[in-house]
């Protein structure tokens, strides 16, 4: 992974406890970047920020629902009160359900994807936008996913989110690029992580399938997620603004 100097930067990291937020904490920590973990797992989020210490960094657990604006808001708040600014961002909480048929989908299965899965970048975004405004800098990177870029067969309510995931981004970017503050997305395909780990154990992920229709042939890393979130915020993207980077091992482009 390509080295950056965030030295008397912060960062703040939404679902920070594990899988592409963990490897995304611990990258902006090790290229010196003061980080808040953000994570509704308490004790996840904790004992990351506990190890991230333990190495010298300087890290901050904060316990929070991204569904809840008024949580997600009380986290900047505390990262900026704790760290005195807010350079980067990597909104990465997200949820899946189990695949279903579009015609029976519930309602609540929508809604509790939107709720995080939308619903929380957006309110992420808002509230690091009015510190990022004020300080006329900063750079987010928001995560979408392949199933932001192309249809997802029985996961209707996911990829709406995703794709609203990118249009939200577009959108943002061209208000803030006068601004000083660059707004990003990357498109993740198939990550080794829990999640994925649960859904190949109950069924929900066809991992041969998935394999076959990648054309590196392997899952990726969280560590290779967070690579690119690095350089998006990093001033070796100092040009891009509004881009939706797939790091999917070539699935979209097939």
């Amino acid at each position: 992974m390509a080295t950056y100097d965030f030295t008397g930067k912060a960062a703040f990291v939404t679902g920070a406890s594990a899988g592409m937020g963990a490897s995304t904490a611990r990258a902006f920590a090790a290229n010196g970047a003061a980080v808040a973990l953000v994570d509704r797992n308490r004790e996840q989020v904790e004992r990351l920020a506990a190890e991230l210490t333990e190495q010298g960094h300087r890290a901050l657990a904060l316990v929070c629902d991204v569904s809840d604006e008024q949580q997600v808001a009380d986290a900047v708040n505390a990262t900026v009160a704790e760290f005195g600014r807010l350079d980067m961002a990597f909104n990465n909480a997200g949820i899946m359900t189990p695949p279903a048929d579009a015609a029976d989908e519930s309602a609540e299965a929508f809604d509790a994807i939107a709720s995080i899965n939308l619903r929380g970048v957006w309110a992420s975004v808002k509230h690091e936008l009015a510190q990022m405004r004020a300080q006329g800098s900063g750079a987010i990177v928001n995560c979408s996913s392949l199933a932001g870029l192309v249809g997802g067969l029985g996961r209707a309510p996911y990829t709406a989110a995703k794709h609203g995931v990118v249009g939200l981004t577009r959108s943002v970017a061209l208000q803030y690029a006068p601004l000083g503050v660059r707004v990003n997305t990357v498109c993740p395909g198939t990550i080794e992580t829990p999640m994925v780990d649960r859904m190949t154990a109950a069924g929900e992920l066809d991992l041969d399938a998935t394999l076959a229709a990648t054309p590196m042939k392997r899952l990726g890393t969280g560590e290779e997620i967070a690579a690119a979130v690095l350089w998006l915020c990093s001033d070796a993207a100092s040009y891009v603004t509004g881009a939706a980077l797939p790091v999917d091992g070539g699935y979209t482009a097939a």
